[in-house]
């Protein structure tokens, strides 16, 4: 009865229901295929080749987390230019989001180094500029945290986003400008990399499969996201009409 209660007076449960059966339905499918369905890595043996299976889902994580401060970059942009609170709430929810997806590729990435590389971190251009992507991130969400202000912490917060996301293209580019390890996996080759690997056909389309599944899974998470975030405003104004 409650339940029904609740789809009455929240349009949104059953659509967000229901995209969040289709990101568990396609998460399911892209690890079929990462694990199971894709070919072996032919160039790779042993440990080095079975931990390449993990490619997939560190390319998904790497995509999403991309998606998650681009849409914080347009969320800052739209908030500088109209001073809608609603703009702040998709900055900050793509930033979490693409925070832990971005967490996600520094973990899988590790997994995937220790048998290619025989160690869970170098400090190596791509690694160490994606790993202060991140930690400028985390940085963006505890400085939200000290400003109580909603007006004032969307404005610097805004601000803020802007500059980060320079980090973003500097990462994606680093392996291509500086001596790394680290391999190329689109546009190009890296002659230094170490566990480089070419993508069959089942390989490719593995990867297809990851990568919707991912975006699903991000677009999902996001919507969630914001939704909670305004229903956390409503709140407040609430409070703020009841003087509680």
């Amino acid at each position: 009865m409650s339940a029904l209660r609740t789809t009455r007076r929240d349009p949104w449960f059953v659509p967000l229901l229901a995209l969040d059966a289709v990101a568990a339905l396609a998460m399911a499918v892209a690890a079929w295929a990462a694990l199971l369905y894709a070919a072996d890595a032919v160039n790779l043996a042993g440990d080095e080749q079975l931990a390449q299976r993990i490619f997939y889902f560190h390319m998904g994580c790497n995509i999403t987390a991309t998606l998650g401060f681009l849409v914080s970059v347009v969320g800052s942009i739209g908030y500088l230019v109209t001073r809608k609170l609603a703009w702040d709430r998709w900055a900050q929810a793509g930033v979490e989001v693409g925070t832990i997806f971005g967490i996600g590729t520094l973990v899988t990435g590790s997994i995937w180094a220790k048998p290619t590389w025989n160690t869970y971190w170098t400090w190596d251009p791509r690694l160490t500029t994606a790993a202060i992507t991140i930690l400028i991130y985390v940085a963006y969400i505890l400085f939200r945290n000290g400003i109580e202000n909603p007006y004032t912490r969307a404005r610097f917060a805004s601000i803020y986003a802007v500059f980060a996301f320079l980090s973003v293209p500097l990462t994606y580019y680093s392996a291509r400008i500086f001596r790394s390890i680290h391999p190329v996996v689109f546009d190009g080759s890296n002659a230094e990399a170490q566990g480089d690997f070419g993508i069959g056909p089942s390989m490719q389309q593995a990867l297809s499969l990851a990568m919707i599944a991912f975006t699903i899974l991000f677009v999902t998470l996001l919507i969630n996201r914001v939704r909670q975030l305004s229903l956390e405003a409503r709140i407040e104004e609430l409070r703020e009409d009841l003087n509680l």
